[in-house]
């Protein structure tokens, strides 16, 4: 008899894939290629993963694949840029301000009815924002704030074309994606002057653990658990991302950047929390 039951493995796999995606803040700072370099190496090493693992399932596409793949580009790419310019801490938490924009846009593009509680989110989000921008900023961390706020604007899009997109187009989609990064980012592989063994243990690692079996394992459990389980565990990420960070590289976020960070967790997590309870209570209203 196996020791857990399939919702269990389907939790612990969640979890793993959280775990893995919160590397990535700390192997960016230390690897020594510049932020394109990085991204398309590590986006290579992620189609070849994808292709590896899901094999046919990968040349399945459409119109939306190759759009909601160029936003997918934009996130990894601004996000590389945003952790090299500016700390983990902010480039991670500014851009899981990606519900914000989804809930702003989701109703005006997708034609959903706007929850007046998304308004008090929102609110909350906002506040958390404010902070990464107070205290003393140099100019490359502002840029590097900026450029993470557009990542989460990426974000929002590429979550918003995936819901308008079929399931069977998600994992051609995530292929496309990192085959555009490796594309557009390619050029800069002509400027690579020396390429130490450490650098391709650590892309490898980020493009084959961190993106590739991270996705793949993710994509798994999500089959077995609850969407809000899902949702409540991969906040492990933005959590753990800056505390690898603090041990391997010594950086330390401002004492703004963690309360904005906790500000806009507890914000999307009393949506989430919120919006699962009203639609048990509409459902079971309406069994009622």
């Amino acid at each position: 008899m196996s020791r857990f039951n399939e919702h269990q493995k389907g939790l612990i796999a969640v979890f793993i894939a959280a775990i893995l995606w919160s590397t990535g803040g700390i192997f960016i700072k230390l690897i020594s290629l510049n932020s394109l370099q990085l991204a398309g190496l590590r986006s290579l090493f992620a189609a070849l993963t994808f292709l590896i693992i899901f094999r046919k399932k990968v040349f399945k596409f459409n119109r939306f694949t190759f759009i909601n793949g160029l936003f997918y580009a934009g996130i990894l790419i601004l996000f590389v840029i945003a952790t090299k310019t500016t700390t983990a801490a902010n480039a991670i938490f500014l851009q899981y301000t990606a519900p914000i924009y989804v809930l702003i846009l989701e109703p005006i593009l997708l034609k959903t009815y706007f929850e007046r509680f998304n308004l008090i989110t929102i609110v909350i989000c906002f506040a958390g924002m404010v902070l990464f921008f107070m205290g003393e900023l140099s100019p490359g961390h502002i840029q590097g704030n900026i450029v993470a706020l557009l990542s989460g604007v990426a974000f929002a899009a590429f979550l918003l074309g995936m819901r308008k997109n079929k399931p069977e187009y998600q994992y051609p989609t995530i292929f496309v994606g990192n085959l555009i990064i490796a594309i557009i980012c390619s050029f800069s592989f002509f400027d690579i002057k020396e390429f130490l063994v450490s650098d391709f243990i650590m892309v490898s690692f980020l493009g084959i653990f961190q993106i590739g079996i991270a996705y793949a394992i993710f994509s798994w459990g999500l089959k077995k658990v609850y969407a809000i389980e899902a949702s409540m565990i991969s906040m492990i990420e933005p959590v753990l991302n800056p505390v690898w960070v603090l041990i391997g590289y010594g950086e330390q976020p401002s004492n703004w950047a963690i309360l904005g960070g906790i500000i806009i967790l507890f914000g999307i997590t009393f949506r989430t929390v919120i919006l699962e309870k009203y639609i048990s209570k509409r459902i079971t209203d309406k069994v009622v």
